[in-house]
């Protein structure tokens, strides 16, 4: 397969506010392309780091694409920094000048003297037009290498990169088509999975597996190559299939979905009703089932009921069961669930409590440890969950573990 690799360029990249998404998206694109990417750099607004990325890339990989730096600012530096690692000249198109000069009219808006730099082309390269924005990219071969310039902002990079970088690119993959699948496993660890499932991925080269844990769930990632993405599915289907054998219902995404999307489809397609009551995580599950597009269709309600007078006055818990037993405890949750089941009359009612900390847990409840609760028409059901993270990790953990309790009496 061809390589590839793609340096993204731009200060506020290696800062925590701002996240490199383009190389992302160039990767899947590529690797439909039969192109695999070999390697991924982010640089700064530093000529001299830029350079030697350039020169370094030059020697190890048949494609090169940079994104960003092709504004008409100082801390600009794409342009300038590619010609002298190609040792090429710079020569101004008078058609591109004319072109953004045209863009700015379009705006009515006189182009200032600054944009003409973007109308600087490396010598012998291809000018990309960019119908989003003023920034043309550059095409140009070297040495028996493809080196593409793209600007940094998506909405002008992937079309750009769509229309006239893709065609390229395309003859020189060689034939190969490189597909990846995402597998999402809920309620076991990644030693766990691994165990399950290694006697049957170490049988292939291809595809090939890479288990990985996040938040809340472990990723199966398969990737297969092939001829066509056709065959390539087929690749992945056949390990697909055998993985979920050994995994069974603990398996709930088999194309990358999240849990919320898995189990709106499932309420969507069986015609039922959910509403939701929750404590600490406040409100979480309520936002992620209603962040799936047509959730109304299946969405009640959401309550809120933070305060333990919260529980009793809005959902009918009973004061002494909280006092009996506490706010975090089992009978609290089904209580939570039958009442908000009854307050909506929805076919299921959801519920969870708990201690998400940093502070409230004691020895005998800890911070951690939540109950989530369920409450259809034949019966209420609950899970004791003791979560590990901090307070954020422990109720977005409490809202999977809650939508996953759904999920499994769907099914």
């Amino acid at each position: 397969m061809l390589t590839a690799e793609i340096i993204a360029i731009g200060s506020e990249l290696l800062t925590p506010e701002r996240v490199d998404t383009n190389s992302l998206w160039l990767t899947d694109r590529l690797n439909r392309l039969g192109i695999e990417v070999k390697l991924k750099t982010i640089v700064g607004d530093d000529d001299a780091r830029l350079e030697e990325a350039v020169r370094d890339a030059l020697k190890r990989s048949r494609i090169i694409i940079t994104t960003g730096g092709l504004g008409p600012t100082e801390d600009d530096i794409t342009r300038k920094t590619v010609a002298r690692a190609l040792a090429r000249r710079l020569l101004l198109d008078e058609r591109v000048l004319q072109t953004i000069r045209e863009r700015f009219i379009a705006m009515g808006r006189a182009m200032p003297e600054i944009n003409a730099r973007q109308a600087m082309i490396i010598e012998g390269a291809e000018a990309l037009p960019n119908p989003h924005g003023t920034a043309p990219g550059l095409y140009l071969e070297h040495d028996g290498r493809a080196v593409v310039l793209l600007p940094g902002p998506p909405r002008e990079m992937r079309p750009m990169f769509e229309t006239y970088v893709a065609p390229k690119l395309e003859a020189k993959g060689g034939g190969v088509r490189v597909v990846r699948r995402i597998l999402r496993v809920a309620g076991m660890g990644e030693s766990a999975v691994d165990e399950r499932i290694a006697p049957v991925y170490t049988q292939y080269k291809n595809p090939t597996t890479t288990i990985l844990f996040n938040r809340a769930e472990v990723e199966i990632h398969l990737t297969a190559r092939a001829a066509s993405e056709q065959e390539a599915e087929l690749l992945l289907d056949g390990l697909a299939g055998q993985i979920e054998e050994r995994l069974g219902d603990a398996i709930f995404a088999f194309r990358g979905e999240t849990m919320e999307e898995v189990v709106g489809l499932r309420l969507a397609v069986g015609g039922y009703t959910v509403a939701v009551a929750e404590s600490c995580t406040g409100g979480l599950v309520a936002q992620r089932l209603t962040d799936v597009p047509g959730s109304s269709a299946y969405f009640l309600e959401g309550v809120v009921a933070y305060s333990n007078e919260a529980k009793t006055r809005t959902l009918g818990v009973p004061p002494e069961l909280i006092a009996r037993h506490g706010a975090v405890s089992a009978p609290v949750a089904e209580a939570m669930a039958e009442g908000v089941r009854r307050l909506t009359d929805a076919d299921f009612g959801l519920a969870v409590t708990g201690i998400a900390g940093p502070t409230g847990g004691t020895p005998e409840k800890p911070v951690g440890l939540v109950f989530i609760a369920l409450a259809d028409d034949a019966h209420t059901e609950h899970k004791r969950l003791l979560l590990p993270g901090d307070r954020q990790l422990i109720r977005w953990r409490a809202s999977q573990a809650t939508l996953d309790l759904l999920r499994r009496r769907l099914i």
